[in-house]
């Protein structure tokens, strides 16, 4: 494809390291095309407020790849298809501003969009793809639930921070002979705590997947203490949740949010664990802590090859399709699969298996 194209890019939901990669990968190689490129502010509120876009150039992303977070803004309450309005009485409705959207990207003639995310995020990707707009997805997810792809960019970068802090609690846990509960994000898929709880040689790792009992949880702590291990360390993901039971959440959240906010699972397990055997507990919320700083030498180099990918398909004219990962190489999945299954931890599957080999506790 010989035309000189005009394309923009936009990052949405939850930020995650890495996504800055994606930008520098993205202008660069449009640049190396003689193409035009643009950043979308905050999600789609650039092609809502037309003033929230920015003209991208090598000189602006040089050097950005290795730091966190976004140079463009990200949200989670800009749903373009349901974006919250305050009428005039003062009260919140939702509503659907799409074809602003549509006419926006039509009248400054881009060619295409570059649509940075997760599940969330591409879906409205998607929706706009069938309305018109030539788009190509790239997934972004901390928690690698997104579908159609080996691994998402930021996954890497959270568990090493997780598996770290992990390390860390081990020595204060043995000095006091207490159990440290940590909790780590992941709302419907455990693979933060699955694999920074193995690595960092946890005793107990609950996950949405596996719904526990926290009888057997107090019960691998209590074993622990006849074999002379007198200290723990549980880690579990934001969206575990005890058999029969319910997802701890800390409210709806702020109007816009697509989803409620969860948090409080692990002062829930410490408080129990204390109760039922005596033992000094502790919870530690990780939170945001693993969507910051610079993302790790697997995954900035993933954003690099996501974002170059993202072009090449533009070239192609491949639109509706998200880049993925199929090791060794980098595919083009379309949307619409890619959404149509989200990924979770497989409870026969050779990680969690290989836990229990260790002696991990999944609380069933």
């Amino acid at each position: 494809m010989s035309k000189r194209m005009k394309i923009c890019i936009n990052t949405g939901g939850g930020d995650a390291p890495g996504l800055n990669a994606v930008i520098e990968a993205v202008t660069m190689a449009a640049y190396n095309r003689q193409w035009e490129v643009y950043g979308i502010k905050c999600g789609y509120t650039g092609l809502l407020n037309t003033e929230e876009i920015i003209t991208l150039t090598p000189e602006k992303v040089n050097g950005i790849a290795s730091i966190g977070g976004t140079i463009l803004g990200s949200t989670n309450k800009g749903n373009p298809f349901m974006m919250p309005i305050c009428n005039a009485a003062g009260e919140w409705e939702q509503r659907d501003l799409s074809d602003r959207v549509m006419d926006n990207f039509r009248r400054l003639r881009f060619d295409a969009l570059v649509a940075v995310g997760g599940d969330g995020s591409l879906e409205i990707a998607h929706r706009f793809a069938e309305k018109g707009m030539p788009v190509i997805g790239v997934p972004k997810t901390i928690d690698n639930d997104m579908g159609g792809t080996v691994i998402t960019f930021g996954f890497d970068t959270a568990v090493t921070i997780a598996t770290e802090a992990i390390d860390r609690l081990h020595s204060t846990a043995k000095s006091h002979d207490r159990i440290m509960v940590v909790e780590v994000m992941g709302r419907n898929a455990g693979f933060i705590a699955l694999n920074s709880g193995i690595s960092g040689n946890a005793d107990v790792i609950l996950i949405p997947e596996i719904p526990f009992d926290i009888d057997k949880v107090c019960d691998k702590i209590m074993d622990n203490e006849l074999h002379g291990h007198k200290y723990g360390i549980v880690v579990v993901a934001e969206g575990a949740l005890p058999k029969g039971g319910e997802v701890i959440t800390k409210g709806s959240g702020e109007t816009g949010r697509q989803h409620a906010v969860l948090g409080g699972i692990a002062e829930y397990v410490a408080k129990e664990v204390s109760a039922r055997t005596g033992k000094d507990s502790r919870s530690m919320v990780l939170g945001h802590l693993q969507r910051g700083g610079s993302p790790t030498t697997f995954d900035r180099l993933l954003s690099l090859r996501f974002g170059a990918a993202a072009v090449r398909a533009i070239e192609t004219g491949k639109f509706d399709h998200m880049v993925a990962l199929h090791s060794p190489d980098i595919a083009l999945v379309p949307l619409a699969e890619a959404l149509g299954v989200q990924k979770r931890v497989r409870a026969d599957g050779d990680t969690v298996l290989t836990a229990r080999d260790l002696g991990i506790s999944f609380g069933d």
